[in-house]
C-alpha cells in the first residue's frame, strides 16, 4: 500500500488540498459510507481486515456451491438499502415481491389446515391486512379480532417516546390481550426474523418501530425482496466494483491496530495548528493520514480503537450484548419445496429458503433453514442438528421423506446482531463522537432500527453526512436519501 500521507497536496494548507477520509470496516455501514464521501469528492481509502468486503452478509464456496453465510431479506420500507442495491447496479439481482405473501406451515395442525398466509391487498393502511387476517387459519376468531385491536393500539404509538425503550414487547402484548398462540403465530413469526429476539425480550421500542414500518405505514412496505443471486455478487465484487469507479482505494486483509490524533488536544478540541486537525491510521507497515475517519466495525472493535475522550461512556459500548443465528443447509437429490421460502410453526424450524439457483446447484434442490435466537443451539454439533433438523423438515415437506440428503452442514455466526433487550435504546451512540472528524457507523448505532442490513446502511449515511458536513464538502447528493433513511 502507498501511504496516505504521500497524497498529492498533504503539506499545504487544508482549504487548497482534497479532504481525505479513511474508513475502517468493508460491511454494508463502511462501504456505503465510503461512496457517500467519495462522491462528495473526498479522497477516500477503505480498510478491511477480511479478505473480503460485506461484512456478515457475504458468500464462501463449498465444493460447487456458492453459499451465502445466512438468509437476509429486506422490505419495501428498506429505503437506504433500496439505496444501496441501485448505487452498486444490483437492484435488479435482489428484486422484491409483487405483493407481501408468506406462506405459513403449522407441523402440528389437521389436515387442510396446515397452510395459512400472510399477505396484503392493495387497500389503505390497516384495511390492506384484514383479508389475511380473517382468513388466518392458525388463530382462533377470537384471537385475531385481538391482533386488530392491539395493531391499531401499536400504530398509536410515538415511536420517539424514549419510554417505549424501557418497556418489553411481550408485556406490552400481555397487556393488550395477546394469548401465548398469538404471539407465537403472528407476531413472534415477524418479530424473531427482524429483531433475533422474542417478544418477551425485546425492547417495545424496537418492536412498535418494525411493525409500525413494516406493516403498519404504507400498504407495500413489507412486501419482501431477497438475493436472486449470491450475497457475495452484490456486497462484494458489485460493491467493489462501485467503490473502485467512485476512486475509493480498498484494501482487504488490512486490519487497523490503532487511531490517533496527533499532537495534544487542547481543552477546545483544538490540536496543534501544523496537524492541519488531522487523523492518523496505523495499519500493519504504514501509517495514513486523514481529516475525517469513520469507524465501521462492530461496537466491541469499536471501543478497542476508539481514542480517549471519544465518547463521554465508551464502556455503555460493550454493554450491548449480541445475539446469534445459526442457519442449516440441507441439499437433497430432488425438488422437495414448490415455493421459494415458508415460515413455520409448530416446529423448530423458523424459516427455509430455496436457494438451489443462487447456489450454482445444477441437479436437486438447496435450502437454506434460517434460525435466529439460536442460543440454545448455537454451538451444538452438527450430528446433533441432523438428528433434530431432518424429521421437521420431512414432517414439513413430505418429498422430502423419500429423497436423498446429499449435503448437510451449518453456518453459525456467534454475535450476528445486538441483542435488541429492553434498554439497548440508551446504550446506542449517534454518528458523531466528542472527538471533531471522527464518526461511528454500523448497523449497532442509533439508527432507530434492529440490526439489519438497513440499519447498517443507513448508519453509513449519518456518518457520512456528518462528515461532509464538518468538512465543508457539498451534500446534495444525500439529501433526498438521507430525509428518508437517516
Amino acid at each position: 500500500m502507498n501511504d496516505a500521507s504521500q497524497d498529492e497536496g498533504l503539506d499545504a494548507d487544508s482549504a487548497s488540498r482534497p479532504a481525505t477520509a479513511v474508513v475502517v470496516g468493508g460491511g454494508l455501514a463502511g462501504i456505503t459510507a465510503a461512496l457517500a464521501l467519495a462522491d462528495a469528492g473526498v479522497r477516500v481509502t477503505l480498510l478491511e481486515g477480511r479478505p473480503r468486503l460485506g461484512g456478515l452478509a457475504f458468500s464462501f464456496q463449498r465444493d460447487a456451491l456458492t453459499v451465502d453465510n445466512g438468509q437476509h431479506v429486506y422490505l419495501r420500507c428498506c429505503t437506504a438499502y433500496r439505496w444501496f442495491l441501485g448505487r452498486v447496479d444490483g437492484a435488479d439481482l435482489a428484486p422484491l415481491q409483487a405483493r407481501l405473501d408468506v406462506p405459513v406451515l403449522d407441523a402440528g395442525a389437521k389436515p387442510g389446515r396446515r397452510l395459512g398466509r400472510i399477505g396484503r391487498t392493495a387497500l389503505p393502511v390497516p384495511l390492506h391486512l384484514a383479508r389475511s387476517l380473517a382468513t388466518y387459519p392458525h388463530l382462533s376468531l377470537a384471537e385475531r379480532a385481538k391482533v386488530g385491536r392491539a395493531a391499531l393500539a401499536l400504530k398509536r404509538l410515538d415511536l420517539a417516546d424514549p419510554a417505549l425503550d424501557t418497556q418489553s414487547f411481550g408485556g406490552w402484548l400481555a397487556a393488550h390481550g395477546q394469548s401465548e398462540r398469538a404471539i407465537e403465530a403472528l407476531w413472534d413469526l415477524v418479530g424473531v426474523a427482524t429483531l433475533n429476539a422474542v417478544a418477551g425480550d425485546a425492547s417495545l421500542g424496537l418492536a412498535a418501530m418494525v411493525f409500525k414500518t413494516g406493516l403498519l405505514s404504507a400498504p407495500g412496505a413489507a412486501d419482501i425482496g431477497w438475493a436472486r443471486v449470491p450475497l457475495g455478487e452484490l456486497h462484494d465484487r458489485l460493491a467493489r466494483k462501485a467503490l473502485d469507479s467512485a476512486g475509493v482505494r480498498t484494501e482487504v486483509r488490512t486490519r487497523v491496530t490503532s487511531i490517533s490524533r496527533p499532537g495534544p488536544i487542547h481543552q477546545d478540541g483544538s490540536i496543534s495548528p501544523h496537524e492541519n486537525g488531522r487523523w492518523r491510521v496505523q495499519v500493519p507497515g504504514e501509517t495514513l493520514d486523514a481529516d475525517a475517519v469513520v469507524l465501521a466495525v462492530p461496537q466491541r472493535e469499536a471501543h478497542d480503537l476508539l481514542p480517549e475522550g471519544a465518547l463521554d461512556a465508551p464502556e455503555r459500548l460493550l454493554d450491548i450484548g449480541t445475539a446469534p443465528i445459526l442457519n442449516i443447509h440441507v441439499v437433497y437429490d430432488r425438488k422437495v419445496l414448490s415455493r421459494p421460502f415458508f415460515a413455520a410453526l409448530g416446529s423448530p424450524v423458523q424459516w427455509v429458503f430455496d436457494r438451489t439457483e443462487a447456489s450454482g446447484l445444477k441437479e436437486g434442490q438447496y435450502l437454506a433453514l434460517s434460525q435466529s435466537v439460536a442460543q440454545d443451539e448455537i454451538d451444538e454439533p452438527v450430528s446433533a442438528l441432523r438428528e433434530r433438523y431432518l424429521p421437521e423438515l420431512e414432517r414439513l415437506l413430505p418429498r422430502a421423506r423419500d429423497a436423498a440428503v446429499q449435503d448437510f452442514f451449518v453456518t453459525r455466526e456467534r454475535t450476528a446482531t445486538f441483542a435488541p433487550a429492553p434498554g439497548v435504546g440508551r446504550l446506542r451512540p449517534g454518528a458523531r463522537t466528542e472527538a471533531p472528524g471522527l464518526y461511528l457507523a454500523g448497523a449497532w448505532t442509533a439508527t432507530g432500527w434492529p440490526a439489519t442490513m438497513e440499519s447498517a446502511v443507513r448508519s453509513g449515511v449519518s456518518a457520512a453526512d456528518a462528515a461532509l458536513d464538518a468538512l465543508g464538502r457539498p451534500r446534495d447528493h444525500l439529501v433526498e436519501l438521507f430525509e428518508e433513511a437517516a
